[in-house]
């Protein structure tokens, strides 16, 4: 399983590529919304972490252009991010994230999150 992790923290893509590697997943990074989209057009992804906040297109951005595109309206999408509002986990869960951390996430919150949204996605399958 190969997963995308768009963040525009250098250390943060690291950590989460490492947590996810130690787990048995292929990683791919991104440092934005507009880098993300380039990688999924060259790279079977199989499931998208992505951070809220960044610069050129952030997560909420992305996370609409994949849903509006018939090629990744159910690509499965964990945005793992510093906004503990509610407000903002409304915002993403409205614009179609499958699951919401709040920084700093660990490597078992990230690996049970993962599980949870494949769960879901093949028990509708």
């Amino acid at each position: 399983m190969k997963i995308l992790v768009v963040d525009d923290d250098k250390t943060t893509r690291k950590l989460l590529s490492l947590y996810l590697k130690a787990k048995g997943y292929e990683v791919v990074t991104a440092e934005n919304g507009l880098d993300a989209m380039e990688k999924l057009g060259t790279e079977n992804i199989n499931l998208v972490v992505t951070d809220m906040n960044m610069p050129y297109m952030d997560g909420i951005e992305l996370t609409k252009n994949l849903r509006a595109d018939d090629s990744w309206k159910d690509l499965p999408i964990l945005m793992v991010t510093t906004e503990a509002d509610d407000d903002e986990r409304k915002k993403a869960y409205e614009t179609g994230v499958d699951d919401y951390l709040v920084k700093p996430a660990n490597a078992e919150q990230i690996s049970d999150s993962i599980k949870k949204i494949l769960k879901k996605i093949f028990k509708g399958v």
